[in-house]
């Protein structure tokens, strides 16, 4: 356990940095579009989708949504609080900020790059490096990496959470928990993709409607201690406490650490997402996946932030393990701080509902976390991937549910800090690389919305090489055909653009 811990920290600590820095950079580079923007990209939510093999903007957010929206949302706030102390909150709202520029970029990019396998939008982090980096084998090295990564290692954290909540709630022993939800777990992903849409359709907007409700009520309970606890929180984010003095660089460690955690900003997670959406420009998915960022982070993590934080209920730990505060003896960094915060204002109604919010929160998240995995097999194969490699990947899912839902929080939490942090130093440097296209796609999506009218993408007039969805649809709408479906004799079906 000290060897993957150690390595964990090796690769957070400087990477915390890095991902505010990619941030900042690529917030410059579009001139702050996840800002100026903002109201147009609320009206770009509803828009209807394009063409048939596309799924709409809005099931292209809410399976974001769904992906980001999880375990760190509740228990990762509590463990970034008591690592780092209230001031993590903070650069967990900078590392948003900043980071849904670093989403605007990969998600955008995932439209520029990716491809239509059997009538289906594919696309994602191996998609814009083998195809915009040109880099073959890294893209086939990040596509198991992340096959592995969401198809294995990285459902454990969502089911140990779930299970351990349950616990707390209402006694109910881990087995039973690992049972129940690797067996509803099970029923959703055999079923196919329309049934994985419909239930995220159905539950993320009910899961976090639900949980900011209940925040709000807390914070309005205790709407008295609302400046101190943002005085506490800003104080302790630059070392200005005199508690939290010494604790300025595990704010920032780890409130970027558990903000990219919950909200997979540079990670590449969201751009799967945003490239199986039906859009007539790259940017439309930019704009809504950073969008979705402010949503988990800004709006979902602060809200449990400041339910812990107003009612002083979490612990803070120092670096070498000793107890900085103590406010809750004997309880567990994580969900229990925020189950104890709801209890507080409203008691007898808590633990469960924190229970019950988590394990909507939590399997979403391994729903999304299916068709991720699913969508780097076919980038794999080229190509649907066959009935037993899908078969083996689903079982393979299902049993790390399982197993996650009985293995020591600390183990599973340890490893799945790995798994996003080797993913996200590998995609934001290739992010880097291919910024040159990010201010292609932002500066032409600015041009056509100054002119007026429908903003249409070709890559062509753009110098962007690889981007054969779109060169294929350019040419369709200079021969009169509004729709892809409209055109099969020069409609192109594939990873590699053959004609279908």
């Amino acid at each position: 356990m000290e060897t993957l811990t150690a390595i964990s920290d090796g690769l957070w600590n400087p990477m915390a940095y890095f991902a505010l820095a990619v941030g900042l950079f690529f917030t410059f580079l579009t001139l702050g579009a996840q800002f100026r923007l903002l109201p147009h990209t609320l009206t770009l939510i509803f828009k209807p989708k394009v063409d048939e093999a596309g799924i709409a903007p809005l099931q292209a957010l809410l399976l974001t949504i769904a992906s980001r929206v999880g375990v760190g949302n509740i228990a990762g706030v509590g463990t970034a609080i008591a690592a780092g102390g209230p001031g993590a909150l903070f650069w967990m709202v900078v590392c948003a900020l900043l980071g849904a520029a670093s989403s605007f970029a990969e998600s955008s990019l995932a439209q520029v790059f990716k491809r239509k396998v059997n009538g289906e939008h594919r696309g994602g982090m191996p998609f814009y490096v083998k195809f915009g980096l040109r880099i073959k084998w890294l893209a086939a090295v990040l596509a198991v990496m992340t096959a592995v990564g969401y198809g294995i290692v990285f459902p454990g954290v969502q089911s140990n959470n779930i299970a351990a909540s349950m616990k707390n709630a209402f006694g109910i022993d881990p087995w039973v928990s690992a049972v129940v939800v690797t067996g509803i777990l099970g029923v959703v992903i055999f079923g196919g993709t329309k049934r994985l849409v419909k239930a995220i359709d159905l539950m993320v907007p009910l899961m976090a409607l639900g949980y900011i409700a209940v925040a709000l009520i807390v914070v309005a309970a205790n709407y008295s201690e609302i400046i101190p606890a943002l005085q506490l929180i800003f104080e302790s984010a630059f070392g200005l406490h005199e508690l939290f003095g010494g604790m300025a660089g595990m704010a920032v460690a780890w409130g970027v650490r558990r903000a990219v955690f919950s909200n997979v900003a540079g990670v590449g997670e969201g751009t799967y997402g945003s490239a199986a959406a039906s859009a007539n420009h790259p940017a439309t998915q930019g704009l809504l996946q950073g969008f979705s960022i402010f949503i988990d982070t800004v709006v979902v993590c602060f809200a449990t932030g400041i339910m812990i934080v107003i009612t002083g209920s979490y612990n803070v730990f120092s670096s070498d393990g000793g107890t900085v505060v103590e406010n809750l003896p004997g309880i567990e960094a994580g969900a229990g701080y925020t189950q104890n915060a709801v209890d507080q204002v409203l008691p007898g109604f808590d633990p469960g509902f924190v229970a019950i919010a988590l394990f909507f929160f939590a399997f979403t998240t391994l729903v999304a976390f299916f068709y991720i995995a699913h969508t780097n097999l076919v980038f794999l194969f080229g190509r649907e991937p066959d009935r037993v490699v899908a078969v083996l990947l689903k079982l393979g899912m299902m049993a790390m549910t399982f197993y996650g839902s009985v293995e020591s929080a600390a183990v599973i939490w340890t490893l799945g800090d790995i798994g996003y942090a080797s993913l996200g130093w590998i995609n934001m440097v290739c992010l880097l690389f291919l910024a040159p296209v990010v201010r292609k796609v932002i500066r032409d999506y600015d041009r056509q919305r100054k002119l007026g009218g429908e903003v249409y993408f070709d890559p062509r007039p753009l110098g962007i090489e690889g981007a054969e969805y779109w060169k294929v649809r350019a040419i369709e709408r200079e021969r009169g055909y509004e729709t892809t479906e409209h055109a099969p004799l020069i409609h192109r079906d594939g990873l590699d653009g053959t004609m279908s």
